[in-house]
């Protein structure tokens, strides 16, 4: 019992860290007078990724990469089935109103030379460097339509940044930035080593446990602001925080952990989970492409595959 106890404790706090760590550092940037566009597509992208980076990073370290990976491959199903499926389900998304695909194709470019990398059955530093090389490529485009944005007069959204406040106090950004640096850590120490004994106590593998439990742990922020971005009617938050959270997990969290060491790649993930991880951001072609709602339908669609998925891995 207490491992499980010990891995929900190590979930929560590093939720509230990375939440504390993105106030931190949206406010700071804001004061110190980087845009608010720029901030959006790389403080906040980076920041919400900052769980699933620790994670890896503390896995690695571990030696029990399958958890990094399993993190990775498993919130990028689980926030396509998951993240879009339970608001559809709720409200229906009304995605015919957004443009997201120059962001999707990005999305799918990282996924399909994802998985060309892990058939070389390892991820070395190198294939990393790849990683954030393409990384940089997309923030770099994404930078320079964010700056003809402004040249054009349009002012910076600050409502679009939850996290947002021009006249945060500085010791208050110093005690989020502090809180989330000590936190996240913290945090994921506590959910690697339990998760990990976990594992081993119900004879299940690393890779499951990372697929699943620590997966689904750290999609429940997406989770939380597409929920919310639902109820508000708007789909162009909700798909486009799923489209640029899989980018960034395949991208820079990947990338930058095999700074720390190589993740072999387990032939389960060739034979199966990498598969169904493209397969279901290929779900989302009709609704980008082709103007579609997710609808209710849609939402219990998805949900009753992904329980599937969870069903096979078990």
């Amino acid at each position: 019992m207490m491992p499980w106890l010990y891995s929900a404790l190590g979930l929560v706090i590093l939720l509230l860290a990375g939440d504390a760590l993105v106030r931190g550092a949206v406010n700071l940037s804001l004061r110190l007078g980087v845009p608010a566009l720029i901030v959006s597509l790389t403080i906040v992208a980076f920041g919400t990724s900052a769980p699933e980076l620790l994670i890896a990073i503390s896995a690695i370290s571990d030696n029990a990469p399958g958890i990094a990976l399993g993190n990775v491959v498993g919130s990028n199903t689980a926030n396509v089935l998951l993240v879009l499926g339970i608001p559809a389900l709720m409200t229906g998304l009304h995605t015919s109103e957004c443009d997201t695909r120059k962001n999707y194709v990005f999305m799918l470019v990282a996924s399909v030379l994802f998985i060309a990398l892990a058939f070389a059955g390892l991820f070395t530093l190198w294939s990393g460097l790849l990683l954030l090389a393409v990384l940089a490529v997309v923030l770099f485009i994404a930078a320079r339509e964010a700056r003809a944005h402004r040249r054009m007069g349009k002012p910076d959204d600050l409502e679009e940044i939850e996290e947002a406040d021009p006249n945060m106090p500085y010791w208050r950004i110093g005690m989020y930035l502090v809180l989330g640096l000590i936190g996240l850590p913290l945090g994921a120490d506590l959910l690697v080593d339990n998760a990990t004994v976990i594992a081993r106590t119900y004879g299940v593998t690393e890779t499951v446990i990372g697929l699943t439990l620590v997966a689904i742990g750290t999609s429940l922020p997406e989770l939380a602001t597409t929920v919310m971005a639902a109820l508000r009617r708007q789909a162009d938050v909700a798909l486009g925080n799923v489209i640029g959270s899989n980018m960034f997990n395949l991208l820079a969290i990947i990338g930058i952990a095999t700074f720390i060491g190589d993740i072999p790649v387990a032939e389960s993930f060739l034979r199966f989970d990498l598969w169904v991880m493209l397969a279901a951001s290929l779900l989302l072609v009709p609704f980008v492409f082709f103007k579609r709602d997710i609808t209710r339908g849609w939402g219990i669609g998805f949900s009753v595959l992904y329980v599937a998925y969870m069903a096979v891995l078990f």
